[in-house]
């Protein structure tokens, strides 16, 4: 099993999932599946 590579998010990419979670359209999980992000670090 390869680790993936540390990934940097912009800014820009920062704010769109944290409004999305905001929203609360959708489940933290969900969000993270849909964003390629560990669902802790929505959280953050």
């Amino acid at each position: 099993m390869s680790k993936r590579p540390r990934r940097n998010h912009s800014p820009a990419f920062k704010a769109k999932v944290a409004l999305a979670a905001i929203k609360g359209e959708k489940t933290l999980g969900e969000l993270a599946q849909q964003y390629d992000v560990h669902p802790n670090l929505i959280n953050q």
